[in-house]
């Protein structure tokens, strides 16, 4: 490693270090979410402001590492038992009246190729970015949680199938078979890892959890590293794989001990919070485009139109479909929510730019808006929660 890619990567450690008290001063005035911190001293200290960063080899595979487990790590909060029936049902209907919603928005703003993938930005939800501020509050277990984990698993996991055939050019048969390969993979893996322990393992995975060895978290790790890359190198989206790493995971662990399984979640949090996750949103920062975003007044205008599509496109379907089970109040924070978007857009732009599809300022138009919906949306939905907590975490109408 060279001596100016180690001096960048400290820059970068040094940002993500310096995000959560500069969020924790701001919070005095306004809660600013250390995402939309980490993303803004990207660009400050990218080429954009002070230079002192580049997208080099190393620091950009340790940014897909982050991407790939904050992925990794939405798809492991998913709980196929918790959010099937009525919440899962809610949660389809409402993406997709999403997906023709933001497909329609997309055409009217950007024509036919850049507005398909426009439209399907416009789907998204950050699951990954929002579970750990609802945690923080307290409303992950309620019912409302079981119900923004439904939407925020469609607003994750079929925006990025649909890209994949969006993209997919003149070869749509061959995305479905190499779907169809990755699909067989994932199910086998996900099968495998239900089976019981096998003893060796089982006592592998127990002795280690104290120690150097740490098999359980190494076992882990490479299932991120191994789908992720099983993904790319079936021409998919990495994200895909990292997405499916964590069900897989997910399932392994909850085959073992309940307190072993938490401690090498708590391992794999903190490689990916605390390391790796950051360094993937200073880098969101550090490639943003401020010369394409400012240097024509429309595109800029861009920016608010497309964080009121965000509204239109994923708040406004999601609250009708929620409000009898959870209320108006509920229902319209959860469509707040919903309408929040972040990571995916940054995957889903940089793709079609490397596809030439999309151009530079219409991406960074949708990416800065994305960084004022993670800025906005979540504090007032928040707010419209009025501070609920706990509650059953499914409702009657979830078992239906």
């Amino acid at each position: 490693m060279s001596g100016e890619t180690l001096w960048m990567l400290t820059v970068v450690c040094a940002a993500g270090v310096l995000a959560p008290f500069a969020a924790d001063r701001l919070a005095r005035f306004v809660a600013v979410p250390p995402v939309v911190v980490e993303i803004g001293l990207g660009i400050l200290i990218g080429p954009a402001v002070l230079d002192w960063v580049r997208d080099t080899d190393v620091v950009s595979a340790l940014s897909d590492l982050g991407l790939a487990f904050l992925m990794f790590l939405a798809g492991y909060e998913i709980e196929f038992q918790r959010i099937r029936g009525g919440p899962l049902r809610a949660a389809a209907w409402g993406w997709a009246a999403s997906l023709v919603l933001g497909v329609g928005l997309g055409f009217l703003v950007a024509g036919t190729d850049a507005g398909l993938v426009v439209g399907l930005a416009l789907t998204t939800t950050a699951l990954g970015t929002l579970l750990p501020i609802l945690r923080d509050q307290g409303l992950a277990e309620s019912a409302f949680g079981t119900r923004f984990l439904a939407v925020g698993a469609v607003g994750e996991f079929l925006p990025i199938l649909a890209i994949a055939f969006a993209l997919s050019g003149e070869r749509p048969a061959h995305t479905t078979v190499v779907l169809a390969i990755f699909a067989l993979v994932a199910i086998a893996a996900a099968a495998m890892a239900r089976q019981p322990r096998h003893p060796r393992l089982a006592r592998l995975v127990t002795a280690t959890l104290g120690t150097s060895a740490q098999v359980g978290v190494r076992l882990c790790v490479f299932v991120v590293v191994a789908m992720f890359a099983l993904a790319d190198g079936l021409g998919l989206d990495p994200v895909l794989g990292a997405f499916a790493a964590g069900v897989v995971v997910h399932l392994f662990l909850d085959a073992g001990d309940p307190h072993e399984s938490e401690q090498v979640l708590s391992r794999l949090e903190g490689i990916g919070f605390g390391f790796l996750i950051p360094i993937f949103f200073i880098m969101s920062g550090v490639r943003f485009d401020v010369d394409a975003l400012v240097a024509d007044p429309s595109t800029l205008l861009l920016v608010p139109v497309f964080l009121l599509f965000f509204l239109l496109v994923r708040g406004a379907p999601t609250v009708p479909l929620q409000r009898a089970a959870l209320g108006t109040r509920p229902a319209v924070a959860l469509g707040l929510l919903a309408a929040t978007a972040l990571p995916l857009i940054v995957v889903i732009t940089d793709i079609a730019r490397e596809e030439d599809v999309l151009g530079a300022g219409t991406a960074s138009a949708l990416v800065a808006a994305g960084m004022l919906s993670v800025l906005i949306f979540p504090t007032v939905a928040l707010r419209l929660q009025n501070g609920r907590r706990g509650g059953p975490a499914v409702t009657p109408d979830d078992a239906l």
